[in-house]
């Protein structure tokens, strides 16, 4: 491989795979890199979420193949992943691509069909399969991704129809993911080019302002921002209100009674959107007129429901070619993009109830957590070994930037030592975290962008100022307990559901115990003793919960239920004294 920088992201990539194997023994490869290259979609946009399942099996006259899937969209979007890992960045070949996509065919059709009785009840495959059956009357789109550590030179496949519901399909190659890496936090480009989508726009521009940006105003036909939604998805909304606009559910009627029944008030009605780009390619026609032709890094910051009720009425057959938006859209360089794009996301709704937890990354409370990780050295257990940081990880691919930067293999070594990987945590892992510690392991349960959420929302984060030094450790000693548990179950070889029976295992003898010692947890840098023994029986009786859900409902979504961890927290489990001594007066 030529290129230096991808010889090295696939090294690295790699590197990450077996340490997250390593960590997870019972994890295939496979798996690994699913969920690894999972995290950077769902980072970026393109994944609400994703929950790591492989299945490979023959049904009828056909090989059944996905590794992974997520029901989004409010229940209308299915996303199923295919995966070919290995090829280090060698070809992809094309048979094998199409072998990808025959099996996702298969798969849904299989789920469609109720087929799921066929699998084993108690595994992860037979809850995939049971809850995309009992959601697929409310859906309408399959959404398919298929990833490859491997190069693939066929980047578009053409869209269809599968299990009788509209389909599209993106391909995630070693090219494309190092692409996405690189670019820091913010996500991949959306390029837009209006001549080929057949759309003539004109706007009006303004002059260049002090701070270097302009602006252009200009009327987009609804129909234009059905489609940019229904292709990007939720990657077309600025990422730091993405929850908020996620949250709030139902399309808002007042707008779709407008669309579908009086379609040329809309522009009258409407307020519009507020949106920013990079870069804009705008020329004068024969008239003189400004002709907007494309535009590069398309966010949209303001007018997320406007957006999701034209694509909602585009997919039930309303006609929206008499529909058309008002817009505002910022051109905003490259140098400033980071610094402006919040701010103005944060005026443009400030009409609406979003709160100051929805900008997550940049708040002072995130920001303060990431300068505490960096300052503050975690005791050495024996007083010998060398002292470490837990680097928390504010936005994606920032301990790999910040290792980059040291030149020399010497430096780079320090720099692994200082800051283990093992060590590394984000801010969904945070937020899994504190929630199985306050006794909601419900909540950890519906995945970590959707727990995520719920913290930052409920706790209102963006409201908080930096956390103490006392708050990090006791943090910390959290994500000790959660992780070392969760080493030990898994060591029980229970089989399925391992994340569900750590964090209300965890939950179960916080509630036993009352307080933890953290103090103490903090200054073992690892579970105490007396407590590890007693982690497999309550591993067991809270599996044993978990997997008898009322009804014989679906145990993933049962393990979501506060009705859930009500039973479980009714397990008569009483802790023996030496346990009982790790507890601490509240």
């Amino acid at each position: 491989m030529a290129d230096a920088d991808l010889a090295e992201f696939v090294s690295g990539l790699h590197e990450r795979v077996q340490e997250r194997v390593e960590a997870d023994p019972d994890l295939m490869t496979r798996d690994a890199f699913v969920a690894i290259a999972g995290e950077s979609l769902i980072d970026d946009g393109s994944l609400d979420d994703l929950e790591t399942c492989y299945l490979r099996m023959p049904w009828q006259n056909r090989t059944i193949e996905v590794a992974g899937y997520d029901i989004a969209g409010d229940g209308t979007i299915l996303h199923l992943v295919a995966a070919e890992f290995g090829l280090h960045g060698a070809s992809v070949r094309r048979d094998r691509i199409g072998q990808m996509f025959r099996g996702i065919s298969a798969f849904a059709e299989f789920c469609r069909t109720g087929q799921h009785k066929l699998l084993e009840p108690t595994s992860a495959a037979y809850d995939m399969a049971e809850r995309i059956h009992s959601a697929w009357p409310g859906l309408q789109l399959i959404r398919i991704f298929i990833l490859s550590d491997g190069a693939i030179t066929a980047l578009r496949l053409k869209e269809s129809t599968i299990a009788g519901l509209a389909a599209t399909a993106s391909l995630w190659d070693i090219t494309r993911l190092h692409r996405l890496a690189s670019s820091g936090k913010r996500q991949e480009e959306i390029l837009i080019d209006l001549d080929a989508r057949g759309y003539s726009i004109s706007c009006l521009e303004s002059p260049q302002q002090l701070d270097g940006y302009k602006c252009l105003m200009a009327i987009l036909p609804g129909k234009l921002l059905a489609e940019l939604y229904d292709e990007h998805h939720s990657r077309l909304l600025q990422r730091n209100v993405r929850a908020f606009l996620q949250a709030r559910g139902k399309v808002n009627k007042g707008i779709a009674e407008t669309i579908s029944t009086q379609p040329g008030r809309f522009l009258a009605y409407n307020n519009g959107v507020s949106a920013t780009a990079r870069e804009a390619r705008i020329e004068r026609d024969s008239r003189g007129s400004l002709v907007l032709h494309s535009l590069t890094d398309l966010q949209i910051v303001n007018g997320g429901q406007t957006t999701a009720s034209l694509h909602n009425a585009a997919r039930r057959g309303i006609d929206l070619s008499g529909v058309y938006v008002p817009a505002k859209i910022t051109l905003i360089a490259d140098q400033h993009l980071d610094a402006m794009v919040p701010e103005i996301s944060r005026c443009a709704n400030s009409q609406n109830a979003v709160t100051a937890a929805d900008f997550e990354g940049n708040s002072p409370f995130h920001v303060g957590l990431e300068r505490l990780s960096r300052s503050i050295w975690a005791p050495s257990p024996d007083g010998l070994s060398r002292q470490t940081h837990w680097y928390y990880e504010r936005v994606r691919g920032q301990y790999d930037v910040d290792r980059s930067r040291y030149l020399t293999v010497g430096r780079r070594r320090d720099f692994e030592q200082d800051n283990p990987r093992r060590q590394r945590f984000s801010k969904t892992d945070a937020a899994k975290y504190e929630f199985a510690y306050e006794l909601r392991p419900h909540v950890v349960c519906q995945g970590a962008e959707k727990c995520f959420r719920t913290w930052t929302i409920d706790g209102e984060l963006g409201e908080r100022e930096a956390p103490s030094a006392e708050y990090f450790r006791a943090l910390v000693a959290k994500a000790i307990l959660f992780s070392r548990m969760r080493e030990l179950i898994q060591k029980q070889r229970f089989g399925g559901y391992l994340a569900q029976t750590t964090a209300h295992a965890l939950a179960l003898i916080r509630q036993s115990l009352g307080e933890i010692d953290l103090d103490l947890v903090w200054g073992l840098q690892d579970l105490p003793e007396a407590l590890a023994e007693v982690i497999p029986e309550v591993a067991a009786q809270v599996r044993t919960v978990l997997i008898s859900p009322p009804d014989s409902a679906n145990v993933t979504e049962w393990c979501k239920k506060e009705a859930c961890w009500d039973r479980v927290r009714s397990v008569r489990w009483i802790p023996p004294a030496s346990v009982r001594q790790l507890s601490r007066p509240r």
